[in-house]
């Protein structure tokens, strides 16, 4: 870890939870505050925390009107989100909001810590964008729109490297079906339009399509791209 912890604001109502996250993370060398309520936490944003986590289900403020609020106030601190099995609408509620990623409850701190280093990863890879992405054997040159898989240069339509690289500019974070299709399209259009995108853009740069390993579907939700190496 660095020599500066990194604080991670924890926004959970159940003790037992906020008790395994400050376990959990404190072992990795996390700095960890601790907020009960998003009253609680709304003040503590002063604290000027590096990464977020926050339960969708807290007793005083609705967590996406929470979430709302701490991206008017921040609109680049990572947070994750954790959120009840199946609430998949809740999550691209959240997504579309502003938030870099989910986690379902119960969760594995393999995975939390996994989805934390994504997001912090991600914040830093917006703050000072690399003209080269890696991941894997995967490459892709943006400043001369060149995409290559190991020695071989994958030649792509414009509207797969459109989608390319709106994905590498994202890479580790979830992006819905909505946002996807906005930023592509310029409008709301047929979610079928974005399968066939994505499924060609698989054809090219996945050694087996059907079990990809870059362009990873997010079942209901969206697309998110492997994070850089």
């Amino acid at each position: 870890m660095n020599a500066t912890p990194i604080k991670v604001l924890v926004i959970d109502d159940e003790p037992p939870i906020r008790k395994l996250l400050r376990m959990g993370l404190s072992t990795q060398g996390y700095d960890i505050l601790e907020a009960s309520s998003g009253k609680i936490a709304l003040e503590m944003l002063a604290e000027a925390p590096a990464l977020i986590i926050l339960d969708l289900g807290l007793p005083d403020i609705q967590g996406h009107d929470l979430l709302r609020m701490i991206r008017g106030r921040n609109e680049s601190v990572p947070i994750v989100v954790l959120s009840s099995r199946g609430d998949e609408a809740g999550k691209v509620e959240a997504l579309d909001l502003g938030a870099d990623d989910y986690l379902t409850k119960p969760f594995g701190m393999d995975e939390l810590l996994a989805r934390l280093r994504a997001a912090l990863r991600h914040q830093l890879q917006v703050q000072g964008e690399r003209p080269v992405f890696r991941a894997g054997d995967l490459s892709v040159d943006l400043v001369r729109r060149i995409v290559k898989v190991g020695d071989r240069e994958i030649k792509l339509s414009p509207k797969e490297y459109d989608l390319l690289r709106v994905l590498v500019q994202h890479a580790g974070k979830v992006l819905t079906h909505r946002f996807l299709l906005k930023e592509l399209w310029d409008e709301l259009t047929d979610a079928q339009y974005l399968r066939v995108y994505v499924r060609q853009l698989r054809q090219k740069i996945e050694s087996d399509p059907e079990r990809p390993q870059f362009v990873l579907t997010e079942t209901g939700i969206g697309y998110r791209l492997r994070a850089a190496d």
